[in-house]
């Protein structure tokens, strides 16, 4: 098992909540969780999680998706989006900003497990590439 922290944002406290328990059973850890984009910038900053599951729509001036490409930029962290919304327009938007997985909620364990396990093994083939050139 590989040993992660992880940054959960997410404006619904319950969901929020029901992600940390399944990513804890999961054997990963959380940092932190936070309601707002800006918080999440700051908390990523601080604590360098090496994955940030992040929800597209925040109650926050900044949604989830320019959360994400503002992190991406300064940080190279991955981040998975979670999300309920299923318009065309989000979903353009949200990948353009080079997310590694998006997953529906409500989570499910048996997918959040396989999408860390993915993101993982695809930042790790990233990193090793940006080493070689």
């Amino acid at each position: 098992m590989i040993s992660l922290n992880i940054l959960i944002v997410e404006d619904e406290s319950i969901v929020a909540r029901d992600i940390q328990n399944i990513l804890n059973r999961l054997g990963y850890s959380v940092c932190s969780i936070v309601s707002r984009g800006k918080d999440a910038i700051e908390k990523a900053a601080e604590t360098q999680p090496d994955l940030i599951m992040m929800d597209i729509k925040l109650k926050d001036d900044m949604d989830g998706i320019e959360t994400a490409e503002q992190i991406r930029s300064r940080f190279c962290i991955p981040v998975i989006y979670m999300s309920a919304l299923s318009d065309e327009d989000s979903l353009k938007r949200a990948r353009k900003a080079e997310p590694f997985f998006f997953i529906s909620k409500p989570v499910e364990e048996s997918e959040l497990k396989v999408t860390i396990e993915k993101a993982y093994s695809l930042q790790n083939m990233r990193s090793k590439s940006r080493r070689q050139k």
